[in-house]
This record gives C-alpha cells, structure tokens and sequence, in this order.
C-alpha cells in the first residue's frame, strides 16, 4: 500500500498531462477526431472569432493545462484552468444533442468521449485534496476554526 501511496499522485499528474497535452496538440495539428464536433460547438457559440483562431487557442489552453499538472506547485493552476475546460467540454451535451446522443442516455461515440471527463473530475478533486498547497490551506482553515471555537 506503501508504495501505490507514493506513486499515486506522480501518476495522476502525467496522466493528466498525457490526455491533456496529447489531445491538444492532435488539435494543434488539425488531427484530432472531435475536430467536426469542436467546429460545430464553435459554430453554436463562438463563431463570431475565427475558427482557426478558436481552435489554436483551445489547443494551447488544453496543452498548458497538461504542462501545467507536470510541475509541482502549478498543480493547483492546473485544476483552476481544469474548470472552465471541463464546463465548455460538458456543453455539447445539452448544446449538440444531435451528436452526442443516439436516444435518451444513450451516448454516440463523442457522447462517450465527453462523458469519460467525469473521471478526470474525479481524478482532479482527489488530486486537489492530495497536494500541499490545499492541504494546508484546509489545515490552517481547520485551526483558525478550532482557535474560534475554543475562545467562546
């Protein structure tokens, strides 16, 4: 148990970086296979930037956020860019519901491909509650509560 202890964490964060840096540059080099259902998110949306220009941002806000979970003490960045991300990925759900469902909850492939963030959420929270920095504020919170308590 030991050593699952001390290897959890490390995995956690290269495989956050592989998925995210990994499908980001597939994006960055027009190869991805959600391109069509990016392109129609974008045009649903955001169409009024250029698709070009959407595309490489999302590709680059994708690969540093995977860039980001390699370097310990960017984590927590990391999970912050995680947010926006994982709320722009769920959309096509409600937005697309053409190319994302077969009938009621049942997923096509892009369904599926969306719904597997779930577990990067997951992931993403069980990391937060695991690394240094929320860990201590969570600690100091913990005795500035206890500190309040005892004095009244």
């Amino acid at each position: 148990m030991k050593f699952l202890g001390k290897i959890c964490i490390p995995l956690a964060r290269f495989s956050f970086f592989a998925v995210y840096f990994w499908f980001g540059l597939l994006k960055m080099l027009n190869l991805s296979p959600a391109e069509g259902l990016v392109q129609e998110l974008w045009s649903q949306t955001l169409s009024f930037i250029p698709f070009n220009i959407f595309n490489t941002f999302f590709a680059c806000y994708e690969m540093a956020i995977g860039v980001a979970f390699l370097f310990p003490g960017l984590e927590r960045l990391a999970l912050y860019l995680l947010i926006p991300h994982m709320v722009t990925t769920f959309g096509p759900l409600i937005l697309l519901p053409k190319y994302t469902w077969k009938a009621f909850l049942v997923p096509t492939l892009a369904g599926h491909y969306i719904i597997k963030n779930l577990i990067l959420i997951a992931l993403g929270i069980a990391l937060a509650a695991n690394i240094g920095d929320f860990r201590s504020r969570k600690k100091k919170n913990q005795a500035t509560a206890a500190r309040t308590a005892a004095s009244r």
